[in-house]
């Protein structure tokens, strides 16, 4: 087994970009984009493996991430499967104004935008490459509060998906506007408790040597959230779909973090 961090680092790359690439090949045939969401959570499983299995640090640490990590993988992973089963062949509006924007060479365009993708997903993964390489014995106080953070980030999330999911199904009108439960207080509470999963991470990788690097992983998460293909384009497709009774909701509810709610 490869001991050199640049190897394992590489080969964890590797990984994943044979995922977004097989990814894309299969979204290519089926003309549904849309699969890149579930490659996206699937992704962090193997490579939490890949990084447990060839670390060098604690056993028990290394077991913990993985099994950490691999949950909350499967579950969103297999969470965004069933939306995208359910809406196939009819793709994810997101990458419908996508593909428009990119009508000349869609293709080629979506293939860089897949690996972008995998280069994401190494990036989010350097605090479990150094967690798993923490030579330390026994649990740091910052680990055990950076897990308090991870596990409720994770319940939160699934909450938040929950919620949206009963929603949806329980409603008939497309201009609905969801804003019960955490999302009366919250426009995206997914995506800040996914946020928060990574701060948790960085509070586990922070005892480790070059811990503060685990810094660039939930940084990377909040400005995709904030400024790419998170909350700016889910808020133009709401406006669009919604109109009046999402600008009421966006006067009204805070953007990311659960706050209370003001007068109009």
């Amino acid at each position: 087994m490869p001991d050199d961090p640049v190897t394992l680092l590489r080969t964890g790359f590797a990984i994943v970009l044979v995922l977004f690439f097989l990814t894309w090949r299969l979204s290519a045939r089926k003309d549904n984009y849309s699969f890149v969401d579930v490659t996206w959570a699937l992704a962090f499983a193997p490579l939490a493996a890949w990084y447990a299995v060839t670390g060098a640090g604690w056993l028990p640490r290394r077991a913990a991430i993985a099994v950490l990590v691999g949950l909350w993988s499967l579950r969103l992973g297999l969470h965004l499967w069933r939306r995208v089963a359910e809406h196939h062949p009819r793709e994810d509006a997101r990458y419908a104004v996508l593909r428009e924007k990119w009508r000349a060479h869609p293709r080629r365009a979506f293939l860089f935008f897949f690996l972008a993708q995998a280069v994401l997903v190494w990036l989010l993964m350097l605090p479990v490459y150094l967690i798993a390489n923490q030579p330390a014995q026994g649990f740091h106080a910052l680990e055990i509060a950076g897990l308090a953070l991870w596990f409720g980030a994770l319940i939160g999330e699934a909450l938040a998906d929950a919620q949206l999911a009963r929603f949806l199904k329980s409603t008939r009108d497309p201009a609905a506007v969801c804003d019960s439960g955490l999302w009366r207080y919250s426009r995206h509470p997914n995506y800040f408790f996914q946020s928060l999963l990574w701060w948790g991470l960085f509070l586990m990788a922070l005892p480790a040597p070059w811990g503060w690097a685990a810094l660039a992983a939930p940084l990377a998460m909040l400005h995709f959230l904030l400024h790419v293909t998170g909350i700016p384009l889910t808020e133009k497709l709401s406006l669009q779909k919604r109109g009046e009774a999402y600008r009421r909701y966006q006067r009204t509810t805070s953007a990311l973090v659960p706050w209370f709610r003001s007068a109009e």
